[in-house]
């Protein structure tokens, strides 16, 4: 769309079942229109731009409307542009490439758990991880001046992209989703795999996932 081609979302909303369903659906069709309209072909700026426009909107029709005060969205979006995967991310919805032998997170959650390991002060995967991890730092709609992280990754052919709320990373390890990705070719059954082991496992929350593979030709030409 646009200027760019290959563009991936999604958006995990939040501040009760109504605010939360407005919020991700008001950020995706917004994004996607101001994707479409912007000019350059820069990525990075165009997702920028695109971000902060978008969470100023969405604080104003939360301001416009009791009902969706509080109102916020996750955010991760990804674009391929030749044999790099351009990505940007705001809260705790993640993108992973999955290759033959390896997971890898791309992104970095926007949560109080994740800043306080980065500090040294708490342990990944500890009790009191688990029990604080849905509080997030950083959402679409919850402040002026929003600051997405960017990333740019070399894609190699064969790599498969996972993009996911934490409906699933939440519930699914990192490993045991590797193994479900891992050489399957139907992508839409690996999906419906994902989101039933997610579900098997507790199911606590909306669960949104979007997985592609960029074809060899996609990854070798730039």
């Amino acid at each position: 769309m646009g200027n760019l081609p290959n563009l991936f979302l999604v958006a995990d909303g939040m501040g009760g079942h109504q605010a939360g369903d407005f919020a991700s659906r008001f950020t995706i069709d917004n994004l996607v229109s101001l994707v479409e309209e912007a000019e350059g072909n820069n990525p990075i700026s165009i997702l920028n731009d695109g971000i902060r426009t978008v969470n100023d909107r969405l604080i104003d029709q939360a301001a416009s409307d009791p009902a969706l005060y509080g109102m916020g969205t996750t955010l991760v979006a990804a674009c391929v542009m030749g044999p790099v995967l351009c990505v940007a991310n705001v809260g705790d919805s993640r993108l992973y490439i999955i290759g033959e032998e390896e997971i890898r997170q791309i992104t970095r959650d926007h949560s109080l758990v994740e800043e306080l390991v980065e500090r040294g002060e708490m342990e990944r995967g500890s009790a009191a991880y688990e029990e604080r991890k849905n509080i997030i730092t950083r959402a679409i709609g919850a402040r002026r001046g929003v600051s997405a992280d960017f990333f740019e990754v070399s894609l190699e052919a064969g790599d498969t992209v996972l993009m996911c709320s934490d409906g699933l990373s939440n519930m699914v390890s990192d490993e045991v989703i590797a193994g479900i990705v891992s050489g399957r070719e139907d992508l839409k059954g690996v999906c419906e795999d994902l989101i039933d082991e997610a579900n098997s496992n507790g199911g606590k929350d909306n669960i949104g996932v979007v997985l592609f593979r960029p074809t060899q030709d996609e990854v070798k030409e730039w």
